[in-house]
């Protein structure tokens, strides 16, 4: 039985997302629903973790502290409707970094499973881009991919992960966890 947590992406899956990078906390706007789902899962047991590439650090669009205010906003607005995340990972480095934390890698979503004492294998993971659900498959979690933020075209372009599935945003992918963990 998996353990009773699941993986977002931010952008794009809780919030709305910008080719220009969310560079400040005006720009951090909930997707509508998100926040909501993100407290059904808190009421039903589960522990929610973000897991997200912030390269506009290593690309100096934003700092460190920047970074900390638009995740207090995201704490702020989820304790508002009765939820609450209950640890960011973060990738800060460019594409071009070497480093193994930067989603389609899976480093940082070991980093999770370290930090947590948790196996990941059979944990939802929910992403809007293809490397979201690669990163989570390449340590066994399930890849749930929303149409939110990029999800749209990642789906169109295909070459999705075995066993990924599809969902409108991430209130209905949150509606088939919380309803296969009834089964």
């Amino acid at each position: 039985m998996p353990s009773k947590l699941v993986i977002l992406d931010r952008d794009g899956v809780i919030n709305s997302d910008s080719a220009q990078f969310i560079k400040s906390p005006d720009e951090w706007k909930p997707i509508p629903g998100s926040l909501n789902a993100i407290a059904r899962l808190n009421q039903s047991g589960y522990r929610v973790v973000v897991a997200t590439n912030q390269s506009g650090v290593g690309r100096d669009l934003f700092d460190m502290d920047t970074l900390n205010r638009i995740h207090q906003k995201m704490h702020k607005a989820v304790a508002e409707v009765g939820g609450r995340i209950d640890a960011i990972f973060y990738c800060p480095h460019t594409a071009d970094s070497a480093c193994d934390c930067r989603k389609p890698k899976p480093g940082m979503f070991k980093r999770i499973s370290e930090t947590l004492n948790i196996d990941l294998k059979g944990v939802p993971t929910v992403g809007d881009s293809l490397r979201d659900l690669q990163a989570g498959a390449a340590v066994g979690c399930q890849p749930l991919l929303v149409r939110t933020g990029k999800g749209t075209k990642t789906e169109a372009d295909g070459n999705l992960p075995e066993g990924t599935q599809v969902f409108a945003d991430l209130s209905a992918a949150v509606d088939h966890i919380l309803k296969k963990a009834t089964k």
